[in-house]
C-alpha cells in the first residue's frame, strides 16, 4: 500500500468515528419527539430481540408525542415492554393497536445527565478517530522505498485530516448541548 492509500483509509475509519457520533446523538432524547429516539429499543418478536423499527411504523404526529403502530397486534404488549424497559424515562400507553408515548419536559437535572450522556459518546468518537490515525502512523512508518520527508509530510496531512475531524465533533457536541439544554 502507498502512502496515499494509508491516508484514504484513515479519513474512512474517522468519518465512520464521526458518523457513529451523529448517530448515537440521534438517540439521546431532547425536547422534541423524533423517532430516531426509539432506534436503539429492541422487541422481543418472533423468538429473538428486534430493532423496533423492523416490528412496527413509529411516527412523531407532535411535538410532544411519539406513535409506534406494531405490523402485527399480537406484539402490542411486548413493543410497550421493550419501551418500558428502556433507560428512556418514557410511560408508554396503548389501546390495543396504537402506543402513544407522550414525553414529558425534561428536568434541569435530566438535562445535566443528558448532557454528561452526549460528552461520553463524543469522547468515544474521538477516541475512534485517534486510533485510526495512530494506526495509519504506524502504518506510514513500515512503508517501505519511501524517502523520510515523505513520510513526515504524509503524517503532517494526516494531522490535519484528524483535527478537521475533532473539529466536526466538537461542532456536533456543542449543537446537542444547545439542543438539550434548550427549554
Amino acid at each position: 500500500m502507498t502512502l496515499v492509500d494509508h491516508a484514504k483509509q484513515a479519513k474512512q475509519l474517522m468519518d465512520k468515528a464521526v458518523d457513529a457520533v451523529k448517530r448515537e446523538f440521534n438517540t439521546v432524547r431532547t425536547g422534541k419527539a423524533t423517532t430516531s429516539l426509539l432506534d436503539l429499543v429492541r422487541v422481543e418478536a418472533y423468538g429473538s430481540e428486534m430493532p423496533l423499527n423492523q416490528v412496527a411504523n413509529v411516527s412523531a404526529p407532535e411535538p410532544k408525542l411519539l406513535t409506534v403502530q406494531p405490523w402485527d397486534r399480537s406484539l402490542v404488549k411486548a413493543v410497550e415492554k421493550a419501551i418500558l424497559s428502556s433507560d428512556l424515562g418514557l410511560n408508554p400507553s396503548n389501546d390495543g393497536q396504537i402506543i402513544r408515548i407522550p414525553l414529558p419536559p425534561l428536568t434541569e437535572e435530566r438535562r445535566r445527565e443528558l448532557v454528561k450522556l452526549v460528552h461520553k459518546f463524543a469522547e468515544d468518537g474521538r477516541v475512534a478517530v485517534r486510533h485510526a490515525r495512530t494506526e495509519c502512523v504506524a502504518k506510514i512508518k513500515k512503508t517501505e522505498h519511501v524517502s523520510d520527508d515523505e513520510k513526515k509530510h504524509a503524517e503532517k496531512d494526516l494531522q490535519k485530516v484528524h483535527d478537521e475531524h475533532m473539529k466536526l465533533i466538537d461542532d456536533v457536541v456543542k449543537a446537542k448541548e444547545a439542543e438539550i439544554l434548550e427549554v
